[in-house]
């Protein structure tokens, strides 16, 4: 692990950085809140103005009055300030699924926490504390997955993050699931009893979509590298041709994406001394199927892609995406919408999309490898047995199956979800993002990405270990030498599920997997 991802990241005025945020989700950086005065004084000006608006009777939406449709029911001061209102945390306990992952929900809780530090809640400093506590000690709520239409936020599954801090329902803490309570009493923490306008501050946002944006955007990066170096090792595997992504073909055409993913084929696929021997002359051959021709033109559009949602996630991720909130020049309380999920849906539909692509790019370039009508000359299924024997080894069949299978799948899910907004909650929400439901479809298109991808670096492998003159591609032999550290050659048949889940793993999460040039 570097040792940068173990900095202590400071919460103050400043944004951070989706790196950021992955050091606290995955990597477990500490959290500390600025000493800087400025930010401080902004937290206790807009708790002060929270506390001016409740003592001149100004109806401030979730303090001084009931919750969504039921906004017209009135609090009297005396009830605001002895909190003896219903809490939003308790009704929203109606998760359901199993829970989001434990990364997701830490990168939930700190964009909670950057939110809330943002200076126009009206919340008070232990909020925050003890949200950096729980994110300190390795405290993470148990959140269900599923219950949230993204749009007056994250409501039910932030009660869930909102609840665990004062000590209720259940958390993971040192590989165990276990009683919030318990999980406190061990850390050595006090359960948080929330100030009247806290309870809905926890949970009236993007927090959780955009923990889980901010995994999936890494991942899909991870992702097109993975895709980029297959497709050179399928290139080589058939023999083909690396002049279809000469830069003259860029320049006529100048997506970035397209450049780039053209650049980094035409340096993993340099060749010591000629190549030409090592592309097909066959004049049928004298162009590459699609999958391989056009692989800067698909993979080009998820880095172009990239480049926006992850603006838009970053943004995201550092607003004030609560409601109300505190106008900071007149303190006025501000009703607004900006706990609405649209851009993240917008993104994470797009995300998915995208990644989903690649996938069925994979797909295709295993099928081109198996086939041997025209995978020019290599064995069906990339079988490497010889002899009389071969008959009973089958290689790639069923893995190409797989990669069918998974690539379906993950293009199944592609159906924008923000195209399925509904009016609920008595048609107060009636037009809402969906963002947190596009959010889990691109994270589980990129685990099924991932896993076709990792058939694919496998096929590519294989194709290229039969067809011989790697050592002529120096890019190549490294990234099939990091591939074998993780999958012995598949000479005679064998079950193939651990190879590809490591490699899976591996393309998500390590750090080990880095393309090389």
């Amino acid at each position: 692990m570097s040792h940068h991802r173990k900095k202590e990241i400071t919460i103050g005025r400043k944004n951070l950085t989706l790196e950021q945020f992955l050091a606290v989700a995955r990597y477990n950086a500490p959290v500390k809140l600025s000493t800087d005065k400025t930010f401080r004084e902004n937290i206790r000006r807009s708790e002060a103005m929270l506390k001016k608006a409740v003592h001149d009777e100004v109806p401030v939406y979730g303090v001084s009055t009931s919750y969504g449709k039921s906004c017209g029911i009135r609090l009297t001061r005396d009830q605001v300030v002895n909190h003896r209102g219903s809490s939003p945390i308790r009704f929203h306990g109606c998760g359901t699924g199993d829970p989001i992952g434990i990364e997701e929900t830490r990168a939930a809780m700190l964009c909670r926490l950057v939110c809330l530090s943002r200076g126009y809640s009206g919340i008070t400093f232990g909020l925050l504390e003890q949200l950096a506590a729980f994110l300190n000690c390795g405290i993470t709520p148990v959140v269900p997955a599923e219950g949230s239409v993204g749009a007056s936020g994250d409501l039910t599954p932030m009660s869930y993050v909102a609840a665990a801090l004062s000590g209720e329902r259940e958390v993971f803490y040192g590989g165990q699931r276990m009683a919030a309570a318990k999980a406190l009493k061990r850390a050595g923490l006090k359960p948080y009893a929330f100030a009247p306008k806290e309870g809905i501050a926890m949970l009236n946002g993007t927090s959780v979509m955009t923990g889980i944006a901010v995994l999936a955007v890494e991942r899909a990066s991870r992702i097109l590298e993975a895709n980029i170096a297959a497709t050179a090792l399928t290139v080589h595997a058939l023999k083909g041709k690396a002049l279809h992504f000469h830069p003259a073909v860029g320049e006529a055409k100048p997506h970035p994406g397209q450049v780039y993913v053209a650049e980094r084929l035409t340096r993993l696929l340099q060749v010591e001394g000629s190549s030409a021997d090592l592309e097909s002359h066959n004049r049928e051959n004298l162009q590459d199927p699609y999958s391989l021709r056009c692989a800067p033109q698909i993979a080009g559009v998820l880095y172009d892609a990239l480049a926006w949602i992850r603006q838009w996630v970053e943004t995201e991720a550092n607003s004030a995406n609560d409601n109300p909130i505190f106008d900071p020049e007149t303190g006025r309380p501000l009703m607004n919408g900006n706990f609405y999920g649209g851009h993240l849906a917008f993104a994470m539909d797009a995300l998915k999309t995208a990644v989903a692509s690649v996938a069925d790019m994979s797909d295709r370039q295993v099928a081109l490898l198996v086939d041997p009508l025209i995978n020019r000359d290599l064995p069906g299924d990339l079988v490497r047995v010889t002899g009389p024997f071969s008959v009973f080894h089958h290689g790639f069949k069923a893995m190409s199956l797989s990669t069918s299978a998974l690539a379906a799948e993950a293009l199944k899910l592609t159906m924008p979800a923000g195209s399925f907004s509904r009016s609920t909650e008595s048609h107060n929400q009636d037009k809402v993002s969906m963002g947190t439901i596009a959010a889990r479809d691109a994270e589980r298109v990129c685990t099924l990405t991932e896993r076709t991808l990792a058939i694919h670096l496998l096929a590519a492998v294989q194709g290229c270990e039969i067809r011989g003159d790697v050592e002529r591609r120096k890019n190549l032999r490294e990234i099939i030498e990091r591939i074998r550290a993780l999958s012995e050659p598949l000479i005679e048949d064998r079950e193939m599920d651990r190879d590809i889940e490591r490699l899976a793993r591996a393309m998500a999460e390590e750090d080990s997997w880095r393309i090389p040039a």
